[in-house]
């Protein structure tokens, strides 16, 4: 593939657009928004200008992508296009009238994509004459430094252009990793109970949310603790994604958000974007010292380990993606020290198996049930 067009001139599509010039793509930026088209072409010269001084890129691969690099609200320039990956605003209504215009504008051949994180494959692409030839692409941001991206499939979409996205991805040497088309795919399907149940931990008292952001750390080895990722994100955000996974699993306990989480977004205490979320991130505030109690600590981390690793078995057990896939996923799309199954090994699949018991014998609700899979595995040795 040599001509790559994005549509949308955010973070997101910026990030991927830098991405493809950086792998001798002729991309082209489509922005219906001319303002934030000339400011997002501004800040991304000023970020190859940096790599420049760093000297990871050279002045003249900077001019070759100032020559080539298209900057347009005008669609027609996708004519040529042979890949096209859509990353705009998450309204089903407009994606559906961007891709309705694309179709008459590129050609049969050209691949098209949408780097959409919540809304199905599916749906997107009903709007399509010809949906065999769309899927999701979906990055992580920010996209120049994520390594992994999910491709996914639609239920129409062919073998052969599932296997030519996959691979142009590999080609900009990046994880990509194949994912049915389900809510949250790999990435924000399995990591829900890294805040769901931190936040369940906090509610029953049991702990504070910078000793459980330390539990995590200090014996997981996660970079940051949840209530500390969780003000980072954004709570908006992330509420969001967790309301919409819950709805979309027709309301599977498993995935039921927090009212902690649920006041922190109507308060405004969004995180570090707003000063203020689980933590006061103003001037001259000190974040508070979490109880370093082991006995505590472990706790709260054996509970939120077997949680993920049961959602990652679910994931395996209902064919989500692959084995390799998933804890590709989880090492690359959200940093997680290790995979979750490949973890789950290293403890042994009876110790997380009977965390799960105890926990779903103790609470009797189906949030904890262990997944058929880790039981049949369990049983069978």
């Amino acid at each position: 593939m040599k001509v790559v067009g994005v549509i949308g001139a955010g973070t997101m599509g910026i990030g991927i657009a830098q991405v493809a010039v950086q792998n001798n793509k002729q991309v082209i930026i489509i922005e219906a928004n001319e303002e934030v088209l000339n400011k997002s072409k501004i800040n991304l010269f000023k970020t190859f200008e940096k790599l420049v001084e760093k000297q990871k890129l050279s002045k003249d691969q900077v001019d070759f992508y100032r020559d080539t690099m298209i900057f347009t609200t005008d669609y027609r320039s996708l004519k040529d296009a042979d890949l096209v990956i859509e990353a705009i605003v998450e309204k089903l209504d407009v994606k559906h009238s961007v891709f309705k215009n694309l179709e008459e504008i590129v050609s049969e051949k050209c691949i098209l994509a949408s780097n959409t994180s919540s809304l199905s494959i599916a749906s997107i692409s009903s709007i399509l004459k010809n949906p065999s030839r769309f899927l999701g692409i979906h990055f992580f941001n920010p996209a120049p430094l994520m390594a992994l991206v999910e491709v996914i499939p639609g239920v129409q979409t062919s073998l052969e252009v599932t296997e030519l996205a996959k691979n142009e991805i590999l080609s900009w040497n990046k994880k990509a990793v194949l994912v049915k088309d389900t809510p949250g795919f790999i990435v924000n399907r399995v990591a829900r109970p890294f805040y769901g149940e931190a936040l369940r931990i906090y509610e029953e008292g049991i702990a504070d949310f910078a000793t459980i952001d330390w539990a995590m750390t200090h014996f997981g080895g996660f970079r940051m603790g949840p209530f500390t990722l969780m003000d980072y994100i954004g709570n908006d955000i992330n509420y969001t994604v967790t309301e919409t996974v819950f709805e979309s699993f027709y309301f599977d306990p498993r995935f039921k958000p927090s009212f902690t989480q649920k006041r922190h977004k109507e308060a405004g205490l969004l995180g570090r974007k707003t000063g203020k979320g689980y933590y006061d991130y103003s001037e001259g505030s000190i974040l508070p010292k979490p109880n370093e109690d082991v006995e505590i600590g472990k706790y709260i981390f054996n509970r939120i380990l077997s949680m993920l690793i049961n959602e990652a078995f679910d994931a395996l057990f209902m064919k989500v993606a692959s084995r390799e896939d998933i804890d590709t996923a989880m090492k690359f799309g959200v940093n997680y020290p290790k995979g979750l199954l490949e973890w789950a090994d290293e403890i042994g699949l009876e110790k997380v198996l009977l965390q799960l018991t105890d926990l779903f014998e103790e609470y009797g609700e189906d949030r904890y049930r262990p997944n058929p899979l880790l039981k049949r595995m369990v049983y069978k040795n």
